[in-house]
């Protein structure tokens, strides 16, 4: 059982698979604090769960909540609209790792991890239930250095349908972009996502974000610059 903040049908608003609709679970929880973070990951006493796939209204059930209590819901919303996975969010999902397994051997779709990309001994434990990996690389300017968790993570969810996003902002310094770059093999895809102002963190200029993935297509064979486009359509 999890605490888990909400379940609903949408669609991917960032990186590789933008647009598809999926299936979110959000559990609470996060091992990090980054700067940017726009996201309430703090246990809550209920789950917010859709009424109905897209309806973006909501009944609540107690946590924490079993597997085959998510399963049952995530199997109604995909029967009633075609769906392309389901992604396990956060927070931190990975924090929840037994719970994603027990979900996943319930339900027949891809399984979608949205992940910090630091918890590698907990990946390990999953890699064989997931099936498409969204991993962030955290720049030190906004998340301290986790360089050395992150090329562990690498090394085993490269396995996986993976792709790396690194949020940039007027803060990023070349210095450190440059550093996370050396940590991705050159045909693993590249999102570079524009930072959603939030807090003190200041949006990047135009200039700056083609400058940017100008660098990083020296190293890297695909590199992609995708803001987060359900915050440009207001959706979930």
């Amino acid at each position: 059982m999890s605490n888990v903040i909400e379940i609903f049908s949408s669609v991917q608003g960032e990186g590789k698979y933008v647009g598809c609709r999926q299936v979110f679970i959000r559990t609470a929880d996060c091992n990090l604090n980054c700067a940017y973070c726009d996201t309430n990951f703090a246990r809550a006493d209920f789950c917010n769960v859709e009424t109905f796939a897209g309806s973006m209204t909501f009944d609540q059930i107690k946590n924490p909540i079993g597997g085959e209590k998510v399963a049952d819901i995530v199997k109604n919303f995909m029967a009633e609209v075609p769906t392309h996975s389901v992604s396990f969010t956060g927070g931190e999902p990975l924090l929840h790792w037994q719970f994603i397994r027990d979900v996943a051997k319930l339900i027949d779709a891809k399984i979608f991890l949205e992940t910090n990309g630091t918890l590698f001994n907990e990946l390990a434990k999953i890699i064989d239930a997931v099936d498409i990996i969204s991993m962030d690389i955290k720049l030190p300017s906004v998340m301290g250095n986790n360089f050395e968790k992150h090329r562990e993570f690498l090394k085993i969810a490269r396995a996986k349908d993976l792709y790396v996003k690194i949020v940039i902002s007027a803060e990023t310094s070349l210095q450190e972009f440059d550093a996370a770059l050396e940590l991705i093999p050159p045909e693993i895809l590249l999102i570079l996502q524009p930072v959603t102002p939030v807090k003190n963190v200041r949006a990047i200029s135009a200039r700056q974000i083609l400058e940017l993935q100008a660098r990083a297509l020296r190293k890297i064979k695909n590199v992609r610059v995708i803001p987060q486009t359900h915050r440009l359509i207001n959706i979930l």
